[in-house]
């Protein structure tokens, strides 16, 4: 299945494919990626990942919370190179995991790895992404404040998304902010996923 999928990364389907392969290599090795998961790793995990590309406005800063081994950051850095992509982990192995796969696919002029949580990140960006992180209430209560004047959260969600933004309705209230559900169509294999998005 890879040449599809990589061909819709256009000039970075070589970049993607060699984060695939460090995925399928390194990331189970480590026990960023079940063992499982090698055979699913480009529909349920990267093409997955840039579900929600449309989403984020052209030349944004972006930071990708709670990144494990890259997800969505890194696929969204190779299919939009003009973000600039923050990728935000808290956990050593997992750092050191993406400051290799980040060197080894020459993203280092606009992809960089931040150690931290996020409720500690000092921080503000455009665009505050994350993917199968937490409930949406208590991700919210880390991303809002790492947003900039005029940002957007884009929480990438399963089908509990809808149930997930009624249950983050008061805090919603509470900021004046307002969230919606994207229906998203997945590239290449053309399943359906969701994401959130909350802004002012």
């Amino acid at each position: 299945m890879a040449g599809a999928p990589a061909s819709f990364f256009g000039d970075g389907a070589s970049a993607i494919s060699s984060y695939v392969d460090i995925l399928a290599s390194r990331g189970i090795d480590w026990g960023l990626i079940g063992p499982r998961e090698g055979e699913r790793l480009w529909e349920r995990h990267v093409l997955n990942s840039v579900a929600g590309a449309g989403l984020l406005p052209e030349g944004a800063s972006v930071v990708d919370v709670g990144s494990g081994a890259g997800l969505p950051g890194l696929p969204l850095a190779i299919l939009r190179p003009d973000l600039r992509v923050t990728l935000l982990e808290s956990l050593l192995r997992r750092v050191s995991f993406l400051e290799l796969a980040v060197e080894e696919l020459g993203l280092a002029d606009r992809v960089s790895v931040v150690r931290g949580r996020a409720e500690e990140h000092r921080a503000q960006y455009d665009v505050v992404t994350s993917r199968a992180v937490a409930p949406l209430p208590r991700l919210l209560g880390w991303c809002l404040p790492l947003v900039a004047p005029g940002g957007r959260v884009v929480a990438l969600k399963g089908s509990t998304a809808g149930a997930e933004l009624e249950d983050a309705r008061g805090l919603l209230r509470r900021k004046g902010l307002v969230g919606e559900v994207h229906r998203l169509v997945v590239p290449v294999s053309g399943e359906e996923t969701f994401a959130v998005v909350v802004g002012r």
